[in-house]
């Protein structure tokens, strides 16, 4: 018997798959319904093997918390980004910062990354080899110490809680 799984691996991307090619072609024809959902089976099976393992969330309602936090931290940095740029006698003072990272899975530290990247200001450039040390760019920095433990509290602290609990 084959099991659900083997035949649909990531069913929501099967969907996603599916309403993307209705929007694409901007018909609900019979046709083009059957396409899309054989197009959204097949491409999950011809390209499984090429996808990392989808970590487990342990604690989702931490996980929406932490969305709309960094959803509200992108608009704050949104004014205050604006702000220096509108201020021309106020001088910025960027600088790189080496962030020693608690995380250890590859995923997580791609999300503390990106969203790192995702708010305005501030820009993750690089991974160290030895993966524990990521390296920041900041529009503008007061203080290295404040802006590490920032990060560290609003960003890595909840995302290691989320998946490497």
């Amino acid at each position: 018997m084959i099991t659900p799984r083997s035949w649909l691996p990531t069913p929501l991307m099967s969907i996603l798959l599916l309403v993307v090619w209705l929007l694409l072609v901007r018909s609900l024809a019979l046709g083009h319904i059957l396409l899309g959902g054989v197009l959204g089976i097949l491409i999950p099976l011809a390209t499984q093997r090429f996808w990392d393992a989808q970590p487990h969330v342990q604690k989702p309602w931490l996980l929406l918390r932490f969305a709309l936090r960094v959803l509200g931290d992108i608009i704050v940095a949104n004014l205050q980004v604006s702000w220096l740029i509108i201020n021309p006698w106020r001088r910025m003072r960027p600088a790189f910062v080496e962030y020693p990272l608690m995380l250890e899975q590859r995923f997580t530290i791609t999300l503390l990354a990106n969203t790192i990247s995702l708010t305005p200001g501030t820009v993750s450039s690089n991974l160290r080899m030895d993966g524990k040390t990521l390296l920041i760019h900041a529009l503008d920095v007061e203080d290295e110490e404040a802006l590490i433990a920032e990060i560290r509290e609003r960003y890595e602290r909840p995302l290691k809680e989320i998946y490497e609990c």
